[in-house]
């Protein structure tokens, strides 16, 4: 842990290139004609690599982020989807 201020651009810097990465890691994913939600799932709750391809620089692209800030941001996309859909009934 850092003793420095964190700024609050790098926050949203940060934002940024998990949404950016999940972006294209998935395109890459679904390119070479895999499922991108269950290869994502494994390489989530595993930490293994290996269910990333390698096409367009996806497998190193997703290492460059921690496994909990790419779960920030799904969780984030999630919930953003909910607020904006109505609710029935």
């Amino acid at each position: 842990m850092s003793d420095e201020t964190r700024r609050l651009g790098d926050y949203h810097d940060q934002e940024k290139a998990a949404d950016l990465v999940l972006r294209e890691v998935y395109a890459a994913l679904k390119d070479k004609g895999y499922n991108p939600i269950s290869q994502l799932v494994g390489y989530l709750l595993s930490g293994d690599p290996a269910y990333i391809t390698s096409h367009k620089g996806a497998r190193n692209l997703i290492r460059r982020l921690e496994r909990d800030e790419l779960l920030e941001e799904l969780l984030k996309q999630y919930v953003r989807g909910l607020e904006l859909t109505p609710r029935d009934g």
